[in-house]
């Protein structure tokens, strides 16, 4: 999957539903990219609010430094994926 850097600010974060993928930029220049399904019941992760993406079903927080949980009910983290920068664009696998 190909995505755009623009937009993924520095601290910040993009969920792309439609690839079921989070983008984060911890730190300058610094790109991450984990799975936005909920490692509690399955659902969508969708709103990033601060330095957190929450899941909508049951309230999980998961950090966008490293996917790990901010708060339950979700015991694991958010398997991380695989991130190239590539000019301009970010590539996932």
């Amino acid at each position: 999957m190909r995505v755009a850097r623009a937009g993924i600010d520095i601290g910040g974060a993009a969920v792309f539903p439609e690839h079921r993928i989070l983008v984060t930029q911890p730190s300058d220049g610094v790109y991450k990219a984990f799975s936005a399904v909920c490692t509690h019941q399955g659902c969508a992760v969708t709103d990033v609010d601060g330095d957190v993406v929450k899941c909508p079903c049951h309230g999980s927080k998961f950090r966008l430094t490293d996917g790990s949980v901010a708060k339950g009910p979700a015991q694991r983290p958010l398997p991380e994926r695989a991130v190239m920068v590539d000019g301009n664009t970010l590539i996932v696998s």
